[in-house]
């Protein structure tokens, strides 16, 4: 008994009722032309399940603090125009304190601590409201589901660093040597094992998870193509991972991301990032080795020549002779 995808076995055309459907199933398997899914071992569904619940619980309370600043911008309270973090340090004791209704705007922004002290004007101004009755009942509700969601968040977190001690330890340290997956590791592990032989090569994980460009040719004309579909949380974790990468200093996948921006914009270059992060888990995974930096000059280097031949053609465009020397 094999599990199969029903996307895959949608197109082959078959009978109307379940029987003869079943029927038509069992001849198509006979003939090898459907394939099992993927089903990773026990130990790594059960990881799956509670990442995926992780990120759930992330996506809930950050719904629940922008529930707060919708209540605090109904009373007229503009803390978060003024704070890039509403439930930092200073919000919170901000935000205790309209709850008590003691202290004046003006002894509200004198809590505030580090950067957001030298913006203590423009928060006395943020914070004249009308905080009322119901106002005040509202943020204690949600602040209260943010503290239960939080210590369930990290009885998770806690859960997920057990298994990954236990079972995965050498390769969650190697896949934090990627740039950007620092942290997250765990999901990469979650959703497509460690055992990469189950993939015959890199373009077979990267077709599974959904990461492979689109092929849409008719007619001898290439038309644009969409990624395939695949595994939605494995392709989500990898454009953030993407994001994150093209925000590090002085590494490979940084260049990388510049030099399509500009060609393709930020959203194709960002996939197209976490297409080459996949397969360096790929690779990672399969022969255990960490991950090796080729720096932030690598593809300069490599198309060394053909940069240079067009900036000589854009300067002699411009009216200019160039002479190249070789530097000392």
């Amino acid at each position: 008994m094999i599990l199969v995808n029903a996307r895959h076995v949608k197109n082959v055309p078959g009978r109307k009722t379940d029987v003869q459907d079943s029927e038509w199933l069992c001849r198509l398997l006979r003939s090898g032309l459907v394939s099992g899914s993927f089903i990773p071992p026990r130990n790594i569904r059960e990881l799956r399940d509670l990442t995926r619940h992780k990120r759930k619980l992330i996506q809930s309370i950050t719904a629940e603090k922008q529930r707060v600043e919708k209540v605090l911008e109904d009373a007229n309270i503009k803390l978060s125009s003024i704070a890039s973090d509403t439930f930092g340090a200073s919000g919170k004791r901000i935000i205790e304190e309209l709850i008590k209704g003691k202290l004046r705007a003006e002894e509200m922004a004198e809590l505030s601590k580090g950067r957001l002290r030298q913006k203590r004007e423009d928060l006395k101004e943020a914070l004249v409201g009308q905080v009322r009755e119901h106002h005040k009942f509202m943020i204690k509700a949600s602040l209260k589901h943010i503290k239960a969601m939080e210590k369930i968040l990290s009885d998770i977190e806690r859960k997920i660093q057990e298994k990954i001690d236990c079972h995965y330890k050498e390769e969650y340290a190697l896949l934090q040597t990627i740039p950007g997956v620092k942290g997250e590791a765990s999901t990469l592990i979650a959703e497509m094992g460690v055992d990469m032989e189950r993939f015959p090569s890199e373009d077979h994980l990267s077709s599974w998870a959904g990461m492979s460009p689109g092929n849409n040719e008719s007619g001898g004309k290439k038309k644009p193509g969409s990624t395939t579909y695949g595994n939605k949380c494995l392709k989500t974790m990898l454009t953030e991972f993407a994001w994150v990468a093209s925000k590090t200093k002085n590494t490979y996948l940084r260049s990388k991301y510049h030099s399509l921006v500009g060609r393709r914009g930020k959203k194709k270059a960002l996939v197209a990032l976490g297409h080459k992060i996949l397969i360096m888990c790929y690779h990672i995974l399969r022969y255990r080795c960490a991950y090796k930096e080729l720096g932030v000059d690598y593809l300069d280097q490599r198309r060394k020549d053909k940069i240079a031949r067009s900036y000589i053609k854009r300067l002699n465009h411009l009216g200019y002779e160039v002479i190249l020397q070789e530097a000392a």
